[in-house]
């Protein structure tokens, strides 16, 4: 029984040596965002997206130049039959075997009733909506990434704590031992000051695998080295941030977050919708002009090549499009009322979600400043409990009470910085700012 527990010992022993030998690299939080924004995947398809829709723009424009076409057709030519009284007496004029037509084709639209524009609009539109789609990803990314980092700081932190615990857990068992062989306490002080070292290395050996897991999810979200152990900023939650009014992050909010961005991106287009379904009401006009050179002469059949052009203008009108587009002018009235319901919902949202932001912020400084004082009420405890559990006023248990006391309040308070940090960039993302 004791071979074995000073063989784990020594395991434990060992380990920190490990964990300190690994590849590491320190992140700021500034390096964190430029590179998880430059390497997600995600936001490297909103990219491909923005760049898709600045093409439709590039090919709505083109719908403004002319449509030029060039054919060139050749066979054989059959032999033409000739009937002089009705059916009947059919001759078989002589004809070349083979024929041939060039032509060119030249259409310039010179006025479609806003059809161009309006296209050339919803294109442009479109593009706006993605790179607001991206700015969105963004945050999301950001915030996903900032989680991760804070657990990275908070596990950290734990292991600092439970390092500098397990150095005083075996100063106190030296002490221990040297009572016991005073006659002072008993062997089974001793046992359980052993098991309580244990335990502590025990979760030491869990924060720093918790330490290895969490950085390999950020070096496979920021592309880096799988076993590349990542130490974030420690000034970090040393940081003071500056807070402006509820009603300042809402209208920010309002004007400003990508989220609702989109949303009125979409009632444009809803009303986009509306003017091309009145331009398909309208008129077209166009200039076209054709040349076209062709062997033989279609008329007399004789082999010869004949070069015939024109020029002219083309009005067109569809009367159809009168009774066929009066449900389609309702759909398109009906989705701009849609779009303004949802932009309203979505600024019942953004105030829900900067209050609830806001007021965890302020519950998160309170936390700290709450936790502050119980990290010293439980330092001073534990001096205490281990001054009397000296003198043999107090039992271990009582000792051992206070030690973790003043663990989980020293944990507590890392956890509650990390969130003070956490709830301000939450808030500036329902703000629209981050």
């Amino acid at each position: 029984m004791t071979c074995c527990l000073l063989i784990g010992l020594l395991l434990f022993a060992f380990q920190p040596f490990a964990f300190a030998q690994t590849d590491s690299l320190d992140l700021s939080i500034e390096q964190l965002f430029e590179r998880g924004v430059n390497h997600n995947l995600l936001l490297k398809a909103d990219v491909l997206k923005e760049q898709m829709a600045a093409d439709r723009v590039r090919t709505a424009r083109t719908r403004r130049l002319p449509d030029i076409e060039v054919g060139l057709r050749g066979g054989v030519l059959g032999q033409p039959v000739v009937f002089e009284h009705g059916l009947s007496d059919p001759t078989r004029p002589e004809s070349p075997d083979w024929q041939q037509n060039y032509a060119v084709d030249f259409s310039q639209p010179l006025y479609e009733g806003g059809r161009i524009k309006y296209a050339v609009r919803q294109a442009r539109l479109e593009k706006q909506a993605a790179a607001l789609q991206t700015a969105t990803d963004q945050g999301d990314v950001k915030l996903e990434l900032l989680r991760h980092y804070l657990d990275l700081f908070g596990l950290y932190k734990q292991h600092q704590v439970l390092t500098r615990n397990i150095a005083e857990s075996e100063r106190r068992l030296k002490d221990i031992r040297q009572m016991k062989r005073e006659g002072l306490i008993t062997n089974n002080d001793v046992l359980r000051s052993e098991m309580r070292l244990t335990d502590n290395r025990l979760s030491l050996l869990e924060t720093e695998n918790n330490i290895r897991l969490v950085s390999q999810q950020l070096d496979i979200l920021l592309e880096l080295d799988e076993t590349l152990l990542l130490r974030p900023d420690t000034t970090l939650l040393a940081r003071a941030f500056s807070l402006d009014s509820y009603d300042a992050y809402v209208f920010q909010a309002y004007d400003n977050a990508p989220s609702m961005q989109w949303l009125k991106q979409q009632t444009e287009l809803a009303r986009n919708d509306i003017r091309l379904i009145r331009a398909n009401q309208l008129p077209r006009l166009s200039l076209y002009a054709s040349n076209t050179l062709a062997r033989p002469v279609s008329r007399t059949l004789a082999d010869m090549y004949n070069n015939s052009w024109n020029v002219g203008l083309s009005l067109t009108y569809s009367l159809s499009s009168l009774y066929q587009n009066r449900h389609r002018m309702k759909e398109a009235t009906r989705n701009v009322e849609l779009q303004r319901n949802a932009e309203a919902q979505a600024q019942q949202r953004i105030r829900l979600d900067v209050r609830s932001a806001y007021l965890r912020h302020h519950e998160a400084l309170q936390r700290v400043e709450a936790l502050q004082l119980s990290v010293r009420q439980a330092e001073e405890n534990y001096r205490i409990m281990h001054n009397r559990y000296l003198n043999q006023l107090a039992i271990l248990t009582d000792l051992l009470d206070a030690d973790n006391l003043r663990l989980n309040a020293e944990l507590q308070l890392t956890t509650a910085r990390t969130e003070v940090v956490y709830t301000y960039y939450e808030l500036q993302h329902a703000a629209g700012r981050l």
